[in-house]
């Protein structure tokens, strides 16, 4: 099994109000540079949030919903001190409820 680490929050604040696409780009030319693989994603509408595991965090999160999802958990942990007003997780997937921790609704 594989941990995954989170933030998560409503689309708008996560997509707009914040300045992660910035951090993000940034990031990615990082990796390229040192050639490292992505294990970072931004996801609009992740459904392992609907799972039962974060059924009371998925319910108080303005929707629709986005997260970034990382087995990199400092670097999750610096986008939660970054972003402040967020949620903060982490699972262990596959699980019976999480198939693809990358999947998305429609």
């Amino acid at each position: 099994m594989i941990k995954y680490h989170f933030i998560a929050a409503s689309k708008k604040f996560l997509t707009e109000e914040e300045p992660l696409e910035e951090i993000l780009k940034e990031r990615r030319r990082n990796y390229k540079e040192n050639n490292k693989v992505i294990d970072f994603w931004l996801l609009k509408k992740p459904l392992f949030l609907k799972s039962s595991q974060f059924k009371e965090l998925y319910n108080k999160i303005p929707k629709p919903q986005a997260a970034v999802i990382s087995t990199d958990k400092k670097f999750i942990t610096f986008l939660k001190l970054r972003c402040e007003f967020v949620a903060y997780g982490e699972f262990e997937c596959p699980n019976p409820e999480i198939s693809d921790p990358l999947d998305v609704e429609d």
